[in-house]
């Protein structure tokens, strides 16, 4: 099941045209029906703060609002493991004893299960995901009203959990436009008949566009839910990378006028309708090349903020010993990559290159048709391998495996 039905009962379709960045959307578990107990539970929870060595920053607690001191739930642990930044099991335990929520931050990066759901996640929604899990004791609240600036898909994963949502005092935040700009219309718009009130129970999941304002308290047990965040990329990012490929226009580089005094504003205005002019005739003349580039602004940007499926070191070089021409091996979950033919730009004809986002590797033009055939993502072997023989084939996929491009099956 795609991880994105896992979370809301409708279609695909149905929720991004309806729902995605628009308003929330409380769906019950009978709505699905399923819980996420195979993500994270109370027993997980325990285990990932006594025996798993997690450390600042990926935990942190807050108690009515406010940041507990780290050093209140950090320390060494001992001989062999001298860091003083990791959780201390007796720490957490007091603090949260005394009403504080521990929140475990960036579960994705190293909570299989979660590490697994994420990569479902992201490739649903096309857009950066993160997971944190908040840990709240009962009949009590870890953060004041807030917003977050990216959407998120609350999991109730145990015990339940009260959510006041009201509508944004400020729509669509960017990353750095956090609810502290606005805490008094925050305060205020709290106070009013909340959107949404209500008991979130175990395999409830509630989605919030980033903007909306909202408060959660712990009821009768423990509670402990999943924050699924997504970082929607942006009109603003094309914008910002169409600006900074402005740089190579001479007309925008120049000085503006000596003794300009920009803080007189009406000085400075005819000069800002000058340079709007300029913009303005710079992207229509440029206006396809500013697209592309825009494009692959904001394909770097999510290459930068994702990650692909992780590969196993000794297991792939085991793989690389032992592959034949019938062992399967598959493109790696995640990993972007395209194929350049270096004689199209004046370079060596006779090369191709599989270009990724951290690295280049150079092979024989010959080996093309089965570069593209690896990049359809199917399983392929060095015996099936388009335009090569069986003994090419596997010079070609080990280079591959230990350059962490493919993984075996």
């Amino acid at each position: 099941m795609r991880a994105l039905h896992r979370c809301i009962a409708c279609s695909s379709d149905d929720f991004a045209a309806r729902v995605w960045g628009q308003r929330p959307l409380l769906t019950r578990a009978a709505e699905l029906p399923r819980d996420y107990s195979d993500l994270l539970s109370p027993a997980m929870v325990d285990e990932i703060i006594a025996e798993r060595g997690v450390r600042t920053p990926f935990v942190r607690m807050a108690r009515e609002g406010t940041l507990v001191d780290r050093s209140c739930f950090t320390g060494s642990a001992g001989f062999g493991a001298q860091i003083a930044d990791q959780l201390d099991p007796d720490g957490v335990l007091t603090q949260y004893a005394a009403g504080a929520t521990l929140v475990l931050q960036g579960l994705h990066r190293f909570w299989p299960p979660i590490i697994d759901f994420v990569r479902g996640m992201t490739s649903d929604v096309g857009h950066p995901v993160q997971t944190n899990a908040y840990v709240t004791p009962r009949a009590n609240r870890g953060f004041d009203p807030h917003y977050d600036v990216h959407d998120v898909f609350v999991l109730q994963v145990s015990g339940t959990k009260r959510w006041r949502v009201h509508e944004p005092v400020h729509h669509h935040p960017l990353s750095d436009q956090p609810w502290t700009d606005h805490r008094e219309a925050i305060a205020e718009r709290s106070g009013d008949e909340p959107v949404i009130d209500a008991v979130l129970e175990p395999g409830d999941c509630l989605y919030l566009p980033r903007g909306w304002v909202h408060s959660a308290e712990a009821q009768g047990d423990t509670s402990i839910h999943l924050t699924v965040g997504v970082a929607p990329l942006t009109g603003h990012d094309m914008a910002q990378a169409v600006i900074e490929s402005l740089a190579s226009e001479e007309e925008l580089r120049a000085s503006l006028p000596f003794g300009l005094a920009p803080a007189d504003a009406a000085r400075a205005e005819p000069h800002a309708r000058e340079v709007l002019d300029v913009l303005a005739r710079v992207i229509a003349e440029r206006q396809d090349q500013l697209s592309d580039l825009a494009g692959d602004a904001l394909a770097k940007k999510y290459l930068d903020l994702t990650r692909p499926a992780p590969v196993r070191p000794l297991a792939t070089l085991d793989a690389v010993a032992a592959l034949d021409p019938q062992t399967r091996v598959q493109w790696r979950d995640g990993l972007h990559g395209r194929v350049d033919y270096n004689g199209s730009d004046g370079a060596d004809p006779d090369t191709v290159v599989l270009k990724l986002p951290t690295k280049s590797i150079s092979f024989p033009v010959v080996c093309a048709p089965a570069l593209h055939a690896v990049l359809e993502g199917a399983p392929v072997s060095a015996g099936s391998l388009p335009g090569l023989d069986a003994a090419d084939g596997l010079v070609v996929l080990r280079r591959l495996l230990r350059e962490a491009v493919l993984v075996a099956l």
